[in-house]
């Protein structure tokens, strides 16, 4: 399910972005993460959709000529950045995530 996404800067409340143990750091980790993987995937698709328009030969009436592929990438580019829409997911609570228990560090007591 798409979060709609907003293009421009936003000023986020410090209390929505954070961890149900209220870890700002570990949202914002969570949050990279997710983007890194939106980004990705999003990269992915960018070059598929321009693999179409590749050509063996470098012409210069060629480069001038070619709108589609001008439009395939500014269209690209007016989407909204792949953080926004992580940070839309985060706080909608569409991403599911699992931290690992910290097992105990024990010290001797005869390092004492």
């Amino acid at each position: 399910m798409k979060t709609p996404a907003s293009a421009s800067i936003i000023t986020r409340n410090l209390a929505d972005i954070t961890t149900d143990k209220g870890n700002v750091y570990e949202a914002i980790s969570i949050i990279s993460k997710r983007a890194n993987q939106l980004s990705i995937k999003l990269k992915e698709e960018l070059t598929e959709k321009l693999a179409e328009f590749a050509t063996t030969v470098d012409n210069l009436e060629e480069v001038f000529e070619n709108r589609e592929q001008i439009e395939v990438s500014k269209q690209y580019e007016r989407q909204p950045k792949p953080t926004s829409h992580a940070i839309e997911e985060f706080i909608a609570g569409e991403l599911h995530y699992e931290t690992p228990e910290v097992a105990p560090i024990v010290i001797p007591r005869e390092l004492f």
